[in-house]
This record gives C-alpha cells, sequence and structure tokens, in this order.
C-alpha cells in the first residue's frame, strides 16, 4: 500500500514538474514571438521614416523648393509635416507623420499603444498598428540649441531627434506591469539631418 501512495506522490510532482516545464517553454516562445514582431514592424518603420526625411526639401524640379527651409510646415512633439518629391516626378507631395491617443486603438489589450499615421497629400489618414507607445522629435537649429514647443516657426528646424517605442500588444501573464520596458523595444535617431536642409 505504502508502494502505491508512495508512486501516486513520485507521479504527482513528476506531473507539476512537466506541466511546470510546459508553461515556461510556452511563455518563452510568447514572448520570443512578440519581440521578434515588434523587432520587425520596428525596422520596417525606421526603413520608411529615414528613406522619407532623407528626402526633405527635395525635388526634381528645385526651382518649386528655392529655399529648403521652407519645406518644413509643421514641427512638434509627436508630429512632424514637409514637403518633398516622393517620386522623383517634378511634383511637390506633403508627408505627416503623427501618432493617435491611445484611446483610438481599442483592438489590442495593452492601454498604451496608438496609431502611428503617415498622410500623403493630405489624403486620409491611416493608422499603422504597430505596437507605438511612444513617438517623439526634439529639434535643432542651425547652431545646434534645442528649438523649444510650440515652434511657431519651423523654417529653423535644421536637424531633429527621434525616439520611438513599441510594446507588445499582448500582455504576459494577462497583465501588464508598470514597468514598460519589459515589453518593448526603443529606438532613437540622434540629429537626423536632410542634405537638402543644410544647404541654406
Amino acid at each position: 500500500m505504502l508502494d502505491i501512495v508512495g508512486s501516486f506522490i513520485v507521479g504527482g510532482i513528476v506531473f507539476l514538474m512537466a506541466m511546470r516545464l510546459n508553461a515556461a517553454a510556452v511563455e518563452t516562445s510568447t514572448v520570443y514571438h512578440g519581440e521578434l514582431k515588434l523587432q520587425r514592424n520596428l525596422t520596417t518603420l525606421v526603413a520608411v521614416m529615414e528613406n522619407d526625411f532623407r528626402k526633405i526639401g527635395y525635388c526634381a524640379d528645385h526651382k518649386k523648393i528655392p529655399e529648403p527651409s521652407r519645406a518644413n510646415l509643421l514641427a512638434d512633439s509627436t508630429s512632424y509635416k514637409f514637403l518633398t518629391d516622393l517620386d522623383s516626378n517634378g511634383s511637390l507631395d506633403s508627408v505627416y507623420y503623427y501618432v493617435g491617443g491611445a484611446s483610438e486603438l481599442t483592438d489590442t489589450p495593452n492601454p498604451r499603444d496608438c496609431y502611428l499615421y503617415r498622410v500623403v497629400n493630405d489624403g486620409t489618414p491611416e493608422g499603422w498598428n504597430l505596437g507605438v507607445t511612444r513617438f517623439r522629435f526634439r529639434y535643432f537649429n542651425a547652431l545646434g540649441d534645442t528649438l523649444t514647443f510650440p515652434i511657431s516657426e519651423p523654417r529653423e528646424v535644421y536637424s531633429m531627434e527621434i525616439s520611438i517605442a513599441m510594446e507588445t500588444a499582448d500582455p504576459i501573464d494577462q497583465e501588464y506591469t508598470n514597468d514598460p520596458s519589459a515589453y518593448e523595444v526603443f529606438w532613437k535617431q540622434i540629429r537626423v539631418a536632410s542634405r537638402n536642409l543644410r544647404n541654406r
């Protein structure tokens, strides 16, 4: 009888160990795939932004932007609008980046993520659900001094700093902690400056 009871106890312990190992493996896999998706989203976003921002003030017909600084249309802490020639066809395009409020994005359980918008030529805003939780700009003039908000004269912008943070859409253990760094990836580009803005 003792042998049977002992075997039940040992079997129960082994079963609990197997369950814990399985739960740990599932959590590790979830975290890995979440981080991989975040990294891919961030890489894609950065590639699009770098391509756009490299062209600030560019136009195949240079007469349409005789003064490159006029390409800066709006410069705020969470939004930036500028002129460029996206298709190199000699026609000016406006590009507008901004983030919406966290309350707009109700498709995910993360209370901090929000839509990131990229609007071309005042078209219909379409939000990208990439897990963005922070999207910030800092701007500098030609002397390297930080411009304070609100910036009433966007033409003063010579370079900028961009900070982006993204978090997984789904929580681990069904809840988010107060420490978002456990779930986020972060990217910062310091002193982004288009070649065209330097031609003053």
